[in-house]
Order: structure tokens, then C-alpha cells, then sequence
């Protein structure tokens, strides 16, 4: 009886969820405290339900429960416990399931942490929240039901993607959700300020540590599902701009412009209309995203579903929230006023300008994935849009926004004047031309985007360090540490994260200049060389693991004669769903990979190789790293805490000293 219990749970959820959903809403807009009241204790009981569900699911898995057709389809007993638990979002059912198990968990923080807040924008911001929830579990009930009976059982499931069958993903899918699912709290406080008609520095500061945390999970996901196909799939490449890629890349885009544009509509009172705006388009992405890997019109190694059903009910759920909130957007927008004006060489014109190519940026991607969808769908052809149109449409489109990356943190509030704010970068761009026009004497080979590169890379990590040396400038040594701990959390989650980006773009850049890559057949005792070093296949053997059969190649890795290294890549048999699968060696160093892959094999003696040196590829997942936790240190600012403090202690007198909006600091 346990599946009907964990059906049950998801029913009483999705109840509980239509009343969190109407009861507050009804009441905020009508004053009415009691129904106000009844949102946290809705949202803690729907969580509540919906972890009593995915708890049931994930025992089915870990007993061998075959009689649930899901567990029957992604599980069998030979496949090891930690794969049985991360089988539970393997599939689509168990994958919804997980995306509504985040969702009621960020209600459930929304909830706890929100005491500060006024009762209404709290109801309000549950009620969204509440009605979220209700599409995705009724979607989960109707289309998706993971606790589906298979009578009679079988004596034995199917298996586990073994694509999936990987420690990267018992991790990817969650924080990819924690980001995706994320941004509806940033929807929520949007959609509820809109309906309040006010969208000032408050709700802002609100929003803003949700919206970053969010952003900081969602570019660690996507590092991760990054890192995952470089190792896993056995190309040597991290990033294909697939269109499931670009599913989880969207979002990422216009979350990056959201949260620059909170900061303005928090310190300056600006940017209101537009921050709402982008709060929507953020989360209208992340269902945009959805509804690719699980409508069945996508043919990828990511996606999940290929039943068209699905599909249509993503897609009217998606024309729901995002016509319903374009439409308050629309109604109540213009009520609420543009905020400050600024001139035209200030802080705010940087960020804005920033914002705007990022949302170009994003329309050009969303169109390359699109564009053959819509193509196909209304019969013209078949279309494909590689690697080759986003390289050569993206790139340019970006490069302004790095740019501005190092301009934007020394410009002042405002007004500045460009005289003074030249003499601030003097040495940031000189450090960086001078380096970047030098680097092929280190280097020993140069190309026009090698140097680009590099430059942007070199500009972003220099101007960073000048805003960071600007704070101390004036000041003797040894008042140093006291003006450093002056400085905000947001301040150094700033600088963090733009240093990441710095790390991001030399490593894309070293490693599309300098890597080398050999396919080659290899027998016994055979040699090859990349990269300046030397492979040598000194064994082939049969191994046999938990539920899979293969082959193991061992390789010596030298270097000026002496062995750096030793790789054992294999080429597995998956026995349950006959599946063969590659498994790469990789010698993995702050400067370089050693990566080989086994093929198929050419004859009795001899093996396909594939052989690659990846100079500095690790930068590019350092890179995201160093940016995730730049928004994780932005939200540990200290005058979130204050604030909310002084927000409690006013709750009891007037509240206009908590509600003011913060000044230029």
C-alpha cells in the first residue's frame, strides 16, 4: 500500500496547494487577516505532503518495488543503492516529482524566512507560489503519476540510463532545479508587488537574496551538467550548445541581468518596470525549458520525455503564467513609475546597457533553439543550427557586456564624470593590452581571438583588482584590514564573481587556441603524441562490474621521459539494457587535461583512441565555481540581516524607518 500512500500525499498536496493559492489572495486583497494567516501554515503542510510522496518513491526504488511501473522502468536489482536513489529523478515522473519537492521547499523557506515582512506581501508572495505548485502537481497526477501500478509485477526492473549511472548526476538535476525552481520565488515577489502596486527599494531587498541564491544554484548546475558531458559522453567537449543545453542557459541570461537590476531598484529606486519585467522573463524561461525536455519535440541526450501529451500541458500551463503575468505587467506597470533618472556616463547607464545586451544575447540563442522547431513544426524542412551560427552570433554579442563588466563597479551612482572614470581604468587597460599583445611570446602561437580573449579575460580580472585597490587608496597599511572589513558581502560577492568570469573566459579562450587531439587505431605498444606529450597503449583486459561487462585499456602518459601519468579508460556493456558506453581516463591538472577514450574495436589486436590535451579546460568549470559562490557571499551581506531586524522591531510602531529605501552605499 505504500504507492497509494505516496499517491495520496500528492493529492492532499495539490488540495493544499489550491488553498494556499486562493485563501491569501482573496484575503490580501480584501484585508482579511485570517485568510492571510492561513498561507504559511498551507505552505508548510504542502511540503510536508509532497516529502511524504517523494519519500514513498524513493523507498519503492531502494526495496525493488516492480510492481511501480516507474521503478520497473528505471531500476533493476543489480543496479548499486546510490544509483537506486538517484534513479528516482532518472526518469521524467520521478523528475517532476523532485522539480515539485524544490518548489515546496523554496515556499518553505519563503515562509520561515519572511517573518519581517508586511502580511499581505507575504500572502500574496505564497499564493503565487501556491498556484505553481498546484500546475505542476496536477501535471504530475494526470500526465506524470511516478506511483502508476504494474500488475502483475515483474520479476526484475528494465535499468537506469547509463548515461545517468554517474556520481555528476546524483547532483546535476538538483541544483539545476534548485536554480529553475528558484526563480518562481523571484516571480512570486514580482507578480505580488505588481498586484500591490508597489515596486519599490523594499521589494526589492526582499527579492534580491532569493533571486541571487537562486542564480548561484543555477550556475552550478549548469557547470556541472558541463563538466558531465565533457567526461561522460566521451567527445572531449563541455559545451555543444545543444538545445537542452540552451534550455538551462536562458534562464541563467536573464537571471544575470535580473540580478544587477535589483541592485538598482534597491541602492537608487530604479529600474522598476524593467526589474519586474525581467523577474518574469526569468522564470517564463525556466517553464520555456521545461516544456523542451519534456514535450517530446527535442531529440537529446538531456531531455527526458517524448510524450507529446506532456507537451501540451506545459505549454498551456507556460501560456497561463506568462500571458496571465505579461498581461498585470502590462495593467499595472505603468502605475508604478520609472524610478530615478541618472545620466548618461554613470553606474545605472552601465548596468542598463549591460542588461540590454544580455537580453539581445538571450534572443539570439533562444531563436538559433527555436527557429528549427518552428521550421519542422510547420513542415518547411528540416533545419539544424550547430555550434557554428551561437559561436559566431553570441560571441560579439557578449563582448560588450564583458566590457562593461570592468567599467561598471568604478562609475559612480548617477553621474560620472568620463575623465575621472578613465583615469580609474588607466591601469587595468593598460596591464591587460600590454599582456594580451605580449601572450604569443609565451605562448608561441597567436591568433586575433586568442587575443581577444585574452584582453577581455585580463580587462575583468584588472579592473576588479583596481576596485578592490580603490577602497584602500588614501589610507596608511595599517588601516587596511579595517577598511577591507568595512566593505559589504555584496561587495565581495561582487568581485568574486566577476573574477570568475575573468577565470571562465581565459579558460574557454586557452582551451579553443592551444588544445590538440588524436583518433586514431592502436595496438599493443603503439604510441602517439599530444600536446607535446607521449601515449602508449601498454594493455588491454576484460572487467566486469556490478551490472555491466567491458574493457579496460591502460595507457602511459609521458613527458621528456618520465611517466606523468597513467590512464585506464573502458568501453562498457550495459547487460540489462544492452547499452555500450564509454568511460574516459582523464589526468586532470590546473593547467592541463590528459583525456583518452576507447572506441570500438578495429580487429583482434587493435582499438579506436581517441587522445586529447585540454589546456586549462578546468578554468572554465573554476570559473562558474568562482561566480556560484560570488552570489552565495553577495546574500551573506550583513545589512540583509540588519534590515531585517530593524523590519521586525518596527512591526510593533511605525514602519517607515524599515521601509525606506536604502541610500547610495
Amino acid at each position: 500500500m505504500m504507492p497509494e500512500l505516496g499517491n495520496l500525499a500528492l493529492v492532499m498536496a495539490l488540495l493544499v496547494s489550491l488553498v494556499q493559492g486562493v485563501l491569501p489572495l482573496v484575503g490580501a486583497e480584501r484585508g482579511h487577516a485570517a485568510w492571510m494567516a492561513v498561507a504559511r501554515p498551507a505552505a508548510w503542510a504542502q511540503c510536508a505532503m509532497v516529502v511524504v510522496a517523494y519519500a514513498v518513491l524513493t523507498h519503492a526504488f531502494v526495496t525493488h518495488d516492480f510492481s511501480v511501473r516507474y521503478v520497473a522502468q528505471h531500476s533493476n536489482t543489480a543496479l548499486p543503492l546510490a544509483y537506486r536513489v538517484s534513479a528516482v529523478w532518472g526518469g521524467h515522473e520521478g523528475s517532476i516529482l523532485l522539480w515539485s519537492l524544490i518548489l515546496a521547499g523554496w515556499t518553505l523557506a519563503v515562509a520561515t524566512f519572511s517573518r519581517h515582512l508586511p502580511a499581505p506581501m507575504v500572502a500574496r508572495i505564497l499564493a503565487v507560489m501556491g498556484l505553481i505548485s498546484s500546475g505542476f502537481l496536477l501535471f504530475t497526477l494526470f500526465t506524470s503519476n511516478p506511483f502508476t501500478r504494474l500488475l502483475p509485477a515483474v520479476a526484475d526492473g528494465q535499468d537506469l540510463n547509463p548515461l545517468l549511472q554517474d556520481p555528476g548526476m546524483v547532483l546535476h538535476p538538483p541544483l539545476l532545479y534548485m536554480g529553475y525552481v528558484g526563480f518562481s520565488v523571484a516571480f512570486a515577489f514580482a507578480v505580488a508587488a505588481l498586484l500591490a502596486g508597489q515596486l519599490d527599494s523594499a521589494w526589492a531587498r526582499w527579492s534580491r537574496p532569493w533571486t541571487t541564491v537562486a542564480w548561484s544554484f543555477l550556475s552550478l548546475g549548469i557547470a556541472l551538467g558541463s563538466a558531465w558531458a565533457y567526461y561522460e559522453l566521451g567527445w572531449g567537449g563541455w559545451w555543444f550548445w545543444d538545445p537542452v543545453e540552451n534550455a538551462s542557459f536562458l534562464p541563467w541570461l536573464v537571471g544575470t541581468a535580473l540580478i544587477h537590476s535589483l541592485a538598482v531598484t534597491e541602492k537608487r529606486g530604479g529600474f522598476k518596470m524593467w526589474t519586474a519585467l525581467l523577474a518574469i522573463l526569468a522564470f517564463s524561461l525556466s517553464l520555456l525549458g521545461t516544456f523542451l525536455v519534456r514535450s517530446g519535440v527535442l531529440s537529446s541526450v538531456h531531455a527526458f520525455s517524448t510524450d507529446p501529451s506532456r507537451g501540451i500541458f506545459i505549454l498551456g500551463f507556460l501560456v497561463v503564467v506568462v500571458g496571465g503575468s505579461l498581461s498585470l505587467f502590462a495593467w499595472r506597470g505603468p502605475r508604478v513609475g520609472i524610478g530615478g533618472s541618472f545620466g548618461g556616463a554613470s553606474r545605472e547607464s552601465l548596468l542598463l546597457t549591460n542588461n540590454v545586451v544580455l537580453l539581445v544575447a538571450t534572443a539570439a540563442v533562444l531563436l538559433g533553439t527555436l527557429y528549427p522547431l518552428a521550421v519542422d513544426a510547420l513542415g518547411w524542412g528540416k533545419l539544424s543550427v550547430g555550434p557554428a551560427y551561437f559561436e559566431t552570433v553570441f560571441v560579439p554579442l557578449v563582448a560588450p557586456a564583458l566590457f562593461l563588466m570592468g567599467v561598471g563597479p568604478l562609475a559612480r551612482w548617477k553621474h560620472t564624470a568620463l575623465p575621472e572614470l578613465a583615469h580609474r581604468l588607466r591601469w587595468a587597460g593598460g596591464v591587460s593590452v600590454v599582456t594580451a599583445v605580449v601572450s604569443p611570446l609565451v605562448f608561441g602561437h597567436w591568433t586575433p581571438m586568442i587575443g581577444f580573449g585574452l584582453l577581455m579575460a585580463l580587462w575583468i580580472a584588472t579592473s576588479t583588482l583596481t576596485s578592490l585597490v580603490s577602497t584602500l587608496r588614501g589610507h596608511p597599511l595599517m588601516d587596511w584590514p579595517r577598511r577591507l572589513a568595512l566593505q559589504s558581502g555584496s561587495h565581495y560577492g561582487m568581485l568574486l564573481a566577476h573574477l570568475g568570469v575573468a577565470v571562465f573566459v581565459a579558460g574557454v579562450t586557452l582551451v579553443r587556441g592551444f588544445e590538440s587531439e588524436s583518433d586514431l587505431r592502436m595496438a599493443i605498444g603503439d604510441t602517439t603524441t599530444a600536446g607535446g606529450y607521449t601515449f602508449r597503449l601498454d594493455r588491454l583486459r576484460e572487467v566486469q562490474g556490478p551490472n555491466y561487462t567491458g574493457a579496460r585499456a591502460t595507457l602511459s602518459v609521458e613527458k621528456n621521459g618520465h611517466v606523468v601519468a597513467v590512464l585506464e579508460p573502458e568501453k562498457r556493456f550495459y547487460t540489462v539494457s544492452r547499452t555500450p558506453m564509454t568511460e574516459v581516463a582523464i589526468d586532470r591538472g590546473i593547467t592541463r587535461d590528459l583525456y583518452v577514450s576507447l572506441g570500438a574495436p578495429l580487429d583482434a589486436n587493435a582499438w579506436s583512441v581517441r587522445v586529447h590535451h585540454k589546456p586549462f579546460i578546468n578554468w572554465i568549470w573554476g570559473g562558474c565555481v568562482f561566480m556560484a559562490f560570488g552570489g552565495l557571499l553577495a546574500v551573506s551581506d550583513r545589512r540583509y540581516r540588519i534590515r531585517k531586524k530593524a523590519q521586525v522591531a518596527a512591526d510593533a510602531g511605525p514602519r517607515v524607518g524599515a521601509l525606506a529605501p536604502e541610500g547610495s552605499r
